[in-house]
Parts: C-alpha cells; structure tokens; sequence
C-alpha cells in the first residue's frame, strides 16, 4: 500500500471518529436537557401537588362552609335572609322579642315552666313574638348541636309555624333535652326523634330529607351571625321594642319541680302584665267560686297566684 492510501484511510478513520464523538455528545446533551427538563417538570407538578393539597386543606369545611352554601330560607320567614321568625296574629299591635339558644338550659327550664303561658298570649292575640335563635353554647361548650338543632328547627318552620312551636318545645322537653355539655343535638337521628312527637313531622319525608342533607345549614349561621343583635348576648332575654323585659329572679330554697315551675310562671306573667297589661279576662272578673283565681297551673296541677296575692317568689 502507497504511503498516500495509508494516509488517506487513517485520515477517513479520524474523520468518522470525530463525527461519531460529536453524535455521542449531541445525545448526551439531548439527554441531559431531557433529564433536566423532566425534573423541572416533576418538580412543577410537586410544587402544584402541595399548592393544591394545601388549597385545599385551607378549605372551609363543615359550618363554615356551610356559610358559603346558596341559601335556602324557610318559608314563613321574613327579613334579610329570612331571619325573621315572627309568629303570631299579623294583627297583633305588640311584638314580644325571645331570644334563646337551643342547647340552654335556661332556655329549656324557661320552656318547661311557661312555654304555654307564651303561647296562649300568641293563640289570644295579645303579642306577636319574634324568635332570635342563637348557637354560643356550640363554641363555650364546644360542638355544634345548637347550630344542627337550629337548622332542623328551620326544616320544622318550613313546615308551618306551629310544627316549628311544637318541635322547639319537644327539643327543649325533660324528656328530650341533654345536659349542656353533652352534644346530643349534633346527631340528626337524636333530631329525628325528638321530632316524631310533632305530628306534622312524624314521617314526614321531606323535613326529615331537610335534616340529614342540612339544608337550612346556612340560613343557620345566617341567623346565628345575629348573635349580639340590641346588644342580646344571654339566653333566655325578652325584649319589647328596645327595652329589656326582667323576670323576678326564683328564691333559692329548696323545692320540687312543680314548685319551681309554678313561682317561674308566675314570674313571667308578672313581668309580661307589667309591660302589656293585664291578659284578656283577668281584670275584673266578677263574682263566682273561681273569682280571683288565675285560669292556669303549672306543672304537676299546681295552681297559679291568685289575682292580688302576694308573689310567691317573695318579690313585691
């Protein structure tokens, strides 16, 4: 072979060496920048993995999701929201404001004592009454049955004004109401109970169909962000216009039940007579062996206070 063919050959070798070198290094380069490229990918899609994760963790959830919620106001309702809870004749001239708190028991010694009492005034037309309902007792005593109580009693509402009477009576009943500390009210089943004492809502599909799918859940917390509303923040407080109705406080003494409830109603159509005036019937009654007597008893058939005689609270 001529020195010339040999040179050309190796010259041809080194050629191809150096093209196959400069493909190997456009490869690797190619595969870095994929391999980079790849990461940069992964790492964006982890970053928005934990954006995401942490979006939604920051979520609102239960109640206060339920604030988000489109709202479903009962019917008869009024007001902003419809959380106005006024019942009673329309022709009534005066309107008695109850504020309570489903899980009090204030609230529910109050409706045991003289719940009737307050719904006789309504059934004879003497006042109007507009129901504030707040849920405090959820966040003092942690839970949330006022709130889930409330909006079943919204459910209740829809239903007609007197099932939504009758089923706050139920709630707040010996039978039925729990120790404040205990968040019995946040199971829809104990509601749903309780509720099979009210006729219109003893297996009534879609009220019990309102419970379990919450669906007065914001209406709720719309009527429950009234909490403070003319300065209320206690429970039970009766108020007519802008001025705070007070109840003679019961003697600490030792008592039965019957005799709680008997001085507890007498205090209260004490207080409701000073504000309104006497009740249709009860002034000047005429002659009879019941002249005098008060028309109603408490429970276990004890008698109320006689027209003129001393309070048996002790109050004068």
């Amino acid at each position: 072979m001529s020195n010339r063919n040999s040179q050309t050959s190796k010259t041809a070798a080194r050629e191809r060496i150096r093209a196959e070198r400069e493909r190997q290094k456009k490869k690797e380069k190619l595969r870095r920048q994929l391999v980079v490229a790849g990461a940069v990918i992964g790492a964006l899609a982890l970053a928005g993995g934990v954006g995401f994760a942490v979006m939604k963790a920051n979520e609102p959830t239960g109640w206060e999701a339920a604030k988000e919620a489109e709202l479903v106001a009962p019917a008869h309702t009024q007001g902003k929201n419809g959380t106005e809870i006024l019942i009673g004749d329309k022709n009534a001239k005066e309107t008695l404001e109850v504020f309570e708190d489903v899980r009090c028991p204030a609230c529910a010694a109050f409706e045991q004592s003289s719940g009737k009492a307050l719904l006789k005034d309504i059934e004879d037309g003497r006042y109007k009454v507009r129901f504030t309902m707040y849920s405090f007792i959820d966040g003092l005593s942690g839970g949330e049955g006022s709130k889930n109580a409330l909006s079943a009693l919204g459910a209740a509402l829809n239903v007609s004004p007197e099932a939504f009477l009758k089923f706050k009576a139920a709630l707040y009943s010996t039978k039925y109401h729990p120790d404040e500390r205990e968040d019995l009210y946040a199971k829809d089943s104990e509601l749903l109970k309780v509720a099979g004492e009210v006729p219109e809502l003893k297996n009534n599909k879609a009220f019990a169909t309102a419970v379990k799918k919450g669906t007065y859940d914001r209406w709720t917390m719309d009527m429950t962000a009234l909490f403070g509303r003319k300065g209320v923040k206690g429970t039970p407080t009766f108020m007519h216009g802008d001025k705070k109705l007070v109840m003679d406080e019961i003697p600490q003494r030792r008592m039965t039940q019957a005799q709680y409830n008997q001085l507890a109603q007498a205090n209260f159509k004490k207080m409701i007579d000073k504000e309104f005036g006497p009740a249709k019937g009860t002034a000047g009654q005429g002659s009879g062996k019941d002249s005098g007597k008060s028309d109603s008893t408490g429970e276990g058939g004890a008698k109320g206070i006689r027209e003129g005689e001393k309070d048996p609270s002790g109050a004068h």
